[in-house]
């Protein structure tokens, strides 16, 4: 097979064709991320404006919809902006770009998650000693932490991935690049490098996502021994509901990123990362904020405000 050199650009073949069913699915996708993005940028803004808000977990989570917008805001524009035009070329650089920002994002956010179950640990299974075991330093050295393990990974990853010889056809059936997936058209031996990618796996998901587990399995402990039974159903709900979406997440990244080669599909891989990328996102804003009462008191007291504003003639 012929071998091309990094100057030749890439084909998105995207995630939708041009038939009346994938247009719906088109604008229905448009129509989460749009929520998506409203979603998050609403709860960074009270978190920022409510000084009520400026607490370590309100900070994780202000951190989990930047990084939530982030991610959309690089995919789901070129995706949507291909599939309009038929323009579907990505340069190298772009490429690598999309690689090394979705990295970092999803390997940030995975051990934000971590760090976010182990603030709701503290909360609930050592209240009286939170300001201690969760001070404002051990929270922004966990969020630099996040950013600059997510951000190192998604470099060498999207630096490895481009270094070596494509093949002629430079046809990439996904609809953003993504390290897995574009390893698969190098006409070279990547052994090497996709047991380093697995190591990396492992050490960016599974070690958070063990984390996050036993951070919940103390809680709910510590849930059960309470006396009330409403408090407990309250607890409940909660745990269910932040475990349900880390599920999806981790559920997905795994999927894409640690599954044996002999099993890949580029349908099923096509969907399951759109779960990540585009899906997940929105759920966080619901799951993580909406549902908290804090929030949706905060939330109403600011509509309350704004209709309130009347506008000034001169």
């Amino acid at each position: 097979m012929e071998k091309s050199n990094t100057t030749i650009d890439f084909i998105l073949l995207g995630l939708f064709n041009h038939t009346r069913s994938h247009l719906f699915l088109f604008i229905v996708v448009m129509t989460i991320a749009i929520a998506s993005l409203n979603g998050n940028a609403l709860i960074l803004l009270l978190i920022l404006l409510d000084s009520r808000f400026h607490t370590p977990m309100y900070f994780l989570l202000s951190q989990l919809s930047l990084m939530d917008m982030t991610l959309v805001s690089t995919i789901v524009p070129k995706m949507a902006a291909d599939y309009l035009s038929g323009k579907k070329s990505i340069s190298p650089a772009g490429c690598g770009l999309q690689i090394f920002v979705s990295l970092t994002l999803g390997g940030g956010e995975s051990f934000l998650l971590a760090s976010m179950s182990y603030d709701r640990y503290v909360a609930v299974c050592h209240p009286l000693r939170y300001p201690v075991l969760m001070s404002w330093q051990l929270c922004l050295r966990m969020t630099v932490g996040s950013w600059f393990l997510g951000a190192a990974d998604g470099l060498m990853q999207a630096a490895a991935t481009l270094s070596f010889p494509f093949c002629r056809a430079n046809e990439i059936d996904h609809f953003f690049c993504e390290a897995p997936i574009l390893v698969r058209l190098a006409c070279a031996d990547t052994s090497v490098f996709e047991n380093v990618m697995y190591i990396c796996c492992v050490l960016m998901l599974l070690v958070p996502f063990s984390l996050i587990l036993t951070s919940y399995s103390l809680i709910l402990s510590s849930v059960l021994q309470m006396r009330t039974t409403e408090a407990r159903k309250k607890a409940f709900s909660t745990c269910s509901s932040h475990l349900s979406v880390v599920g999806l997440f981790y559920g997905a990244a795994i999927f894409i990123y640690m599954r044996p080669k002999s099993y890949r599909s580029d349908n099923h891989d096509k969907v399951v990362s759109a779960f990540y990328t585009i899906f997940t996102p929105v759920l966080n804003p619901l799951i993580y904020s909406l549902r908290n009462s804090e929030v949706k008191g905060a939330l109403k007291r600011w509509l309350r405000k704004c209709a309130n504003v009347k506008p000034q003639y001169t």
